[in-house]
């Protein structure tokens, strides 16, 4: 006969549904705002309250909190602030998500928080860079907490031999809904004239948009998922009291705690290498695409699109293999892959569009697939009831650590001054990863977790 708990952990195909619309949902916020429209158009605020005048904004300066800097140097300095502040918020995040019996709400509050402040950005106009800054910092730190509480679902609804097909699954919609409403504001762009907008109005309007598609499609999986009782039921009226106070104390217990998973400690060392350098390629291959490459935005834009769609059918794919050869041997294949992109861009003859759009093609199909398998990968590593805070280092490990591929892509480049060195010089992050993945005993990790082991690893 299921026990009480064990039956409460049963999912159904409609709740699986809802959390795939969850990564649809957010998606929005990833490709539209934070990869396309928010950077230009956050700094050309900046440069409006720096008075520039055309190009000549060498020497201007703005303010914020009467620290100066340069107007183009706002959006990666807020970049940078939010992601040290993740790394604070998203732990704790996680520790609460576990000691509270209400996840379900617990995400919807993230969400809405997160697209509330994305669509506040429609009073983003003028010279309000410091209101930008800040609705991009709630907005950012929301979506990584919700991103926490969200993926804490996954061993809830998913046994172990089905993790890798919904992980993927979710992955696949997220780049799919993403790549739409990137799509749809990019044909926005292109018929700004005939819409009688400047080319600023349509970004806020698309930043806006993304806000707006993220409290839409949260609401579908807010419909769907249902929560579950803790793994501890003992002294819920405390733990629903003190749930902050408890997630901070939580937190700490957690890091201590990690010393009893020595082999869960081992792969997020592992993948805080090796995605680091996805990472890196996925924010600096526009830079490579126009200083190196000197192609048009009319080139990169349709490729970004491009590699937004093919990951949806790159997730699948490898979620596919995963069921035959296992995930970790399919993330393996991946960084295999990886290395050969990167070695592919080295060699990419500047000026022609064709070999940059192949190369896209080569992200799209691995890009998806080897995110969306470490995400499931992980969550056999997590020890029952702490899926919360366990996902919240994890998420630690995706944001937290994002600064030390582009250091050292910047390193290379200043001391040789070639964007080709600099861009080959991320090799090391996926040998490097994938050696330290190959010697991760994952079968006695899983074990060691107190988790059964899926047939296939």
């Amino acid at each position: 006969m299921v026990s009480t708990v064990e039956e409460a952990r049963l999912s159904t195909r409609r709740e699986r549904t809802g959390w795939y619309f969850y990564d649809w949902a957010n998606s929005a916020f990833q490709t539209s705002v934070i990869t396309v429209f928010l950077g230009p158009y956050l700094t050309g605020i900046a440069e409006s309250a720096a008075g520039c005048d055309g190009d000549a904004c060498d020497d201007a300066v703005i303010h914020p909190l009467g620290i100066a800097i340069a107007p183009g140097a706002l959006f990666p300095y807020t970049v940078s602030l939010s992601v040290l502040l993740t790394v604070f918020v998203l732990p704790v995040a996680g520790a609460i998500a576990d000691r509270t019996p209400r996840k379900k709400e617990l995400l919807a509050l993230f969400a809405y928080l997160g697209a509330g402040s994305t669509i506040a950005m429609l009073f983003l106009t003028g010279d309000r860079y410091l209101l930008g800054a800040v609705l991009f910092l709630l907005a950012n730190i929301t979506y990584g907490a919700s991103v926490v509480v969200y993926n804490s679902f996954l061993p809830q609804i998913a046994d172990e031999e089905d993790r890798d097909r919904v992980s993927s699954f979710g992955w696949a919609w997220g780049y799919l809904g993403g790549g739409l409403l990137l799509l749809l504001n990019v044909a926005a762009v292109l018929a700004k004239d005939s819409l009688g907008l400047t080319t600023g109005e349509v970004a806020r309007y698309s930043i806006v948009s993304a806000g707006l598609w993220w409290a839409g499609f949260t609401t579908i999986p807010m419909l769907a998922l249902r929560n579950r009782p803790v793994a501890d039921p003992e002294d819920l009226g405390a733990r629903r009291a003190n749930a902050v106070t408890d997630g901070f104390r939580q937190l700490w217990h957690t890091l201590k705690g990690l010393r009893a998973y020595p082999l869960t400690l081992f792969f997020l060392v592992a993948y805080l290498i090796y995605n680091d350098g996805i990472q890196t390629v996925i924010s600096l291959a526009a830079l490579y695409g126009t200083e190196e490459l000197k192609l048009a935005d009319s080139v990169l834009v349709p490729t970004i699109l491009m590699v937004q769609f093919l990951a949806f059918a790159g997730a699948l794919l490898m979620g596919r293999l995963a069921r035959v050869y296992g995930a970790w041997k399919t993330i393996l294949i991946s960084l295999v892959l990886w290395t050969a992109v990167v070695v592919a861009a080295y060699f990419l003859p500047a000026g022609e569009a064709v070999p940059f759009l192949i190369l896209g093609g080569g992200i799209g199909i691995v890009l998806g697939g080897s995110q969306a398998l470490s995400r499931s990968l992980f969550s056999q590593l997590i020890p029952k009831g702490k899926e919360g805070e366990y996902f919240g280092i994890y998420e630690i490990s995706d944001r937290g650590t994002s600064w030390l591929g582009p250091l050292a892509f910047g390193l290379a480049y200043d001391l040789t001054r070639s964007y080709r060195v600099a861009i080959v010089a991320l090799l090391v992050f996926f040998v490097a990863g994938g050696i330290t993945l190959a010697f991760v005993p994952i079968r006695r990790a899983i074990e060691q977790a107190g988790n059964t082991p899926p047939a296939r690893l």
